[in-house]
């Protein structure tokens, strides 16, 4: 009797040695459905993105910060606009801050006693350069938030389809046992992880990218400072050359342009 005993617990012992139980991500992954296999896919892609956003704008915005500061090195040596211009020419911004400038003055050098009325266009055109800077800086770190407000969702989408696959299983077999749906619903589980592992930091990423890029805008708004500082210089010079000469500004700015 002892030894029929041993001869039926034997098989069942060999049995559970054979079918070990993995919970590792990557058997769990490999082991749930089509859905949730894309779902879980589609999350790491995400968090995949995120990663690569984050760093390529960590190091645009090192080099923006970088050049920004020798910029406004230079046009704080500048005496004039025109030296400005020349120190900025391998800074693209500060470069064009300083060209729409120039270019301004250059249009309107047929306006007599206008000196107001031109600081006022200048300043018109600088604001919207700053503006389009201040939107090339942001540009692409709006996928991070729409990873971040989604995945969550798109998660718990895999999740839920996943418990659903689990207890329509169960009531195909017919089965009761907590040991048949639990793996699945460990795998539905782990979508709902992933969405949070894809979020979570593609949050934080995005307000810190966007802490950088107030930093590099407050940067360039001092920039139109500088800029319109020497415009100031020039006009101031102008007017002094032409009451010393007894001439309008308007002569000058003629004889400029010509």
């Amino acid at each position: 009797m002892y030894c029929e005993s041993t001869w039926f617990l034997m098989p069942s012992s060999e049995s559970s040695l054979q079918i070990p139980l993995s919970f590792s991500p990557w058997e769990m992954f490999l082991n749930a459905g089509s859905v949730v296999q894309c779902v879980m896919a589609l999350l790491a892609l995400a968090s995949l993105l995120t990663w690569t956003i984050f760093i390529a704008k960590s190091v645009e915005f090192l080099s923006v910060r970088r050049k920004l500061k020798t910029a406004e090195k230079t046009l704080e040596a500048a005496g004039t606009l025109a030296l400005g211009e020349k120190g900025t020419r391998q800074n693209s911004i500060a470069h064009t801050l300083v060209m729409a400038a120039e270019t301004e003055k250059a249009v309107s050098h047929d306006i007599p006693n206008d000196n107001e009325g031109l600081k006022e266009r200048i300043v018109l055109h600088l604001e919207r350069l700053e503006a389009a800077e201040g939107r090339r800086l942001m540009r692409g770190t709006g996928l991070l938030a729409t990873i971040g407000a989604t995945s969550p969702f798109i998660g718990l989408f895999g999740t839920v389809w996943g418990i659903m696959t689990s207890f329509t299983g169960i009531a195909a077999s017919k089965a009761t046992s907590l040991a048949v749906v639990a793996p699945g619903i460990a795998e539905a589980l782990l979508a709902t992880a992933l969405g949070l592992v894809a979020a979570i930091p593609a949050v934080v990423i995005y307000n810190h990218l966007a802490r950088q890029s107030a930093s590099c805008r407050a940067q360039v708004a001092d920039l139109t400072s500088l800029v319109m500082r020497l415009v100031s210089r020039d006009l101031g010079r102008t007017h002094v050359l032409a009451t010393s000469a007894q001439i309008t500004p308007f002569d000058i700015n003629r004889m400029a342009g010509e």
